[in-house]
């Protein structure tokens, strides 16, 4: 038996939670039907948690647990789950830092032991620190050289200019040029504690097992230390033009809005809005800007909730000749949904689509880990899968008119347009 005294809950089919007395989550789902399993270790600090002369210290703490804990180099890091067929990830959003890996299920111990390695005892060097800032350099070179990432900088910085929301993962070079290891250690010392963390595991497992690994890894020690608070909301920008000249081929560009928050229930019909505007070849938009009026390659939407808020955007790459009408067209049919709402063929389509994707996740065990951890992570109540099909097929036509007029407004919009000048 594990020594985790928590509470544990059976939330739903071979699907269990423990809230751990020093502030842990656990959460588990049994799969029997594969040979794997997916475990994640998610700690709530990250790009949104961060002041703007420290911006990309929790993305470059992230790259530098990976160059040695204290007992593994970087090489037996990045060999012990490769050497085995599994596979080893990490990244920063805005509200969390996550670390997962991917293996067959009798390598599970081995995984937890690794991920642990990563979170609770990096090395945190001088000497590493250094090449790791290259590498993340290299990095913000890499956005600076794909224009579709960088409008997607440019606009956050735009509707955000002073709120983390706003502020680049990556940093900036000067950001990244002036962090120390002292600031590193600071943030793994008041960041990565057992009660700031989330650790969901799917696959082949049980949970009482999943329970004992991590007591041998020393997870349900010390006394109880609440999450770190949440990133605070901040009013953002509307109706912006920011024009970006580069000698580049085409012209990005990304306009949108802020929306709702992960945990507010208008998500449902603002996912659904996305969908019929531009989430896939049947979209309006990819209807009329591309397949009709031959305007573009690429053209997609759509709507990302964060813990303080959300995100509604439109991408469209376009030759600077038809970069303006490209616009106008987007514009268009943003306007016709907010003043129009969905005819009832397309809100049933749209739900369709949702809930299709929703199932078809269901095959996948890193999804369902993700899953997981995403209703612990915005405090939610945990949803079953019938009860999130329900969610998507009780959203109206009269919500989702609402929701376009509260948010689709062209005049709402803010838009970055990124290229040659016109």
């Amino acid at each position: 038996m594990s020594d985790a005294s928590g509470r544990t809950v059976q939330l739903d089919d071979a699907l269990f939670r423990t809230d751990c007395p020093n502030g842990l989550v656990v959460v588990t789902e049994r799969i029997a039907s594969v040979r794997s399993a997916a475990a994640g270790i998610w700690v709530r600090t990250a790009s949104g948690h961060e002041p703007r002369a420290k911006m990309g210290v929790s993305h470059l703490l992230e790259h530098l647990v990976f160059k040695g804990t204290e007992r593994r180099t970087a090489r037996e890091i990045a060999m012990a789950l490769e050497s085995r067929g599994g596979s080893l990830d990490a990244f920063t959003s805005r509200d969390h830092t996550a670390f997962q890996a991917h293996v067959l299920d009798a390598d599970l111990p081995l995984a937890l032991d690794v991920l642990t390695d990563l979170v609770q005892r990096p090395l945190l060097r001088d000497a590493d620190l250094e090449l790791e800032r290259n590498v993340v350099l290299e990095e913000l070179n890499g956005v600076l050289d794909t224009p579709d990432d960088l409008v997607g900088e440019l606009w956050n910085e735009t509707i955000w200019p002073e709120h983390p929301y706003g502020y680049s993962i990556l940093g900036t070079p000067e950001s990244v040029a002036a962090l120390e290891t002292g600031d590193l250690r600071t943030l793994h010392r008041e960041g990565y504690y057992a009660g700031n963390s989330v650790i969901a595991v799917a696959g082949n497992v049980e949970h009482e097992r999943v329970l004992d690994l991590l007591g041998a890894q020393d997870w349900f020690g010390g006394g109880a230390r609440p999450p770190r608070p949440g990133v605070l909301p901040a009013p953002a920008v509307h109706g912006a033009l920011r024009v970006e000249s580069r000698d580049l081929q085409q012209v990005h560009i990304l306009l949108g809005t802020d929306t709702v928050s992960a945990a507010d229930e208008r998500r449902w019909g603002l996912a659904v809005l996305s969908a019929v505007i531009g989430g896939g070849m049947s979209s309006r938009l990819f209807q009329r800007v591309r397949e009709e009026l031959g305007l573009c390659y690429a053209i997609h939407a759509w709507h990302a909730p964060y813990r303080a808020a959300g995100v509604f955007c439109v991408y469209v790459g376009t030759q600077p000749a038809t970069a303006d009408r490209a616009l106008a067209v987007i514009n268009e049919e943003l306007a016709r949904v907010a003043r129009e709402g969905l005819p009832a063929t397309e809100l049933a389509d749209a739900k369709g689509q949702l809930k299709g994707t929703v199932m078809l996740a269901l095959e996948s065990t890193v999804s369902r880990m993700n899953r997981l951890a995403v209703h612990v992570l915005n405090d939610e109540a945990y949803r079953s899968i019938d009860e999130i099909l329900r969610c998507v097929d009780g959203v109206t036509g009269e919500e989702t008119a609402s929701l376009g007029a509260g948010f689709l407004a062209p005049d709402r919009m803010t838009a970055v347009r990124l290229g040659p000048l016109p």
